[in-house]
């Protein structure tokens, strides 16, 4: 063993023999390739299936080809349309969803669906149920409990409106007897005032600048006619 590994290592001086001796053993391609032949066909069946499935698989090469080249063209018509991978994604969806609906599983399954629920709807569980469901509604909205509620919240509801409407009163009437106030009416003086003196000061100071002074006299013009 330990000879054997020495050889294999990379840094024995004999690292090629191993290699060398393995390329020199013979190997069939075609037998290895070739497979044992079904029962009931010839020589000449099997060259020629085999033929066939070569020539198929090289229109299968080309249609990739063609497809890809296809896919490429389509995408740069995209481009130059402005179209986004998520426009095409939303088509794609659509067009499946579409395709969804027409296929015959989906209409299959859509008609056992309304099959079964007109068999339920008809059914004499389903009609009991239905009745009895009507007859509790019924004895429930004629019990003096169900009536009591609901007096209790109309009356709940009238006496917040009023309530409401009594707030807006009250604030409507103190800001009246705030503005009748005497405190208020001096505050309405005050500004007044202040109003009209700023006022006055402002038309005193144009008056002043439009007028000229009395000590200011006309040119006059001694030059003879």
């Amino acid at each position: 063993m330990e000879s054997a590994s020495q050889d294999i290592s990379l840094n024995s001086p004999n690292k090629g023999l191993l290699s060398d001796a393995m390329m020199d053993v013979p190997v069939d391609n075609a037998a290895a390739a070739r497979t044992a032949a079904p029962e009931g066909l010839s020589a000449a069946e099997e060259e020629e299936l085999r033929a066939e499935i070569a020539k198929v698989e090289e229109e299968i090469g080309t249609l990739r080809q063609v497809l890809a080249a296809k896919e490429r063209h389509c995408g740069e018509l995209k481009r130059k349309l402005g179209l986004t991978p998520l426009d095409g994604l939303k088509q794609n969806l659509s067009k499946s969803w579409h395709d969804v609906q027409v296929s015959n599983a989906y209409v299959r399954t859509s008609e056992k669906l309304g099959e079964w629920n007109d068999k339920v709807t008809q059914s004499d569980l389903y009609l009991s149920a239905s009745s009895t469901l009507e007859d509790w509604n019924e004895k429930l909205t004629q019990s003096e409990a169900y009536k009591k509620t609901q007096e209790t919240l109309s009356q709940a509801g009238q006496k917040t409106s009023a309530a409401l409407s009594n707030v807006g009163s009250v604030i409507s009437r103190k800001l009246g007897d705030m503005r009748n106030s005497a405190t208020f009416k001096s505050f309405e003086d005050r500004v007044g005032t202040i109003k009209s003196r700023v006022v006055g000061s402002r038309e005193n100071s144009t008056d002043g600048l439009q007028s000229p002074s009395a000590g200011d006299k006309a040119p006059q013009d001694n030059a003879p006619f």
